[in-house]
């Protein structure tokens, strides 16, 4: 379907939309869409980080259960 549009019908498009909302709604709208890829890529870093954590916490105790039992 998208192979016979072309370079043209791409301008053709992009000319319409922008008619159609105006260039400060395109560019909200895009500044909305690039938080939005912040806030993401955030919350991924963010969720490695707890993982990674855990991980290191988990490792750091190397007592067997046992002797922790005991004390």
């Amino acid at each position: 379907m998208l192979n016979n549009i072309g370079p043209m019908g791409f301008l053709l498009i992009a000319i319409v939309v922008l008619v159609l909302f105006g260039r400060g709604k395109i560019s909200g709208m895009m500044g909305e869409v690039g938080k939005g890829i912040t806030a993401f890529k955030r919350g991924i870093d963010d969720g490695k980080r707890e993982i990674e954590e855990a991980n290191a916490a988990a490792a750091r105790d190397v007592t067997p259960a046992e002797e922790r039992d005991r004390v």
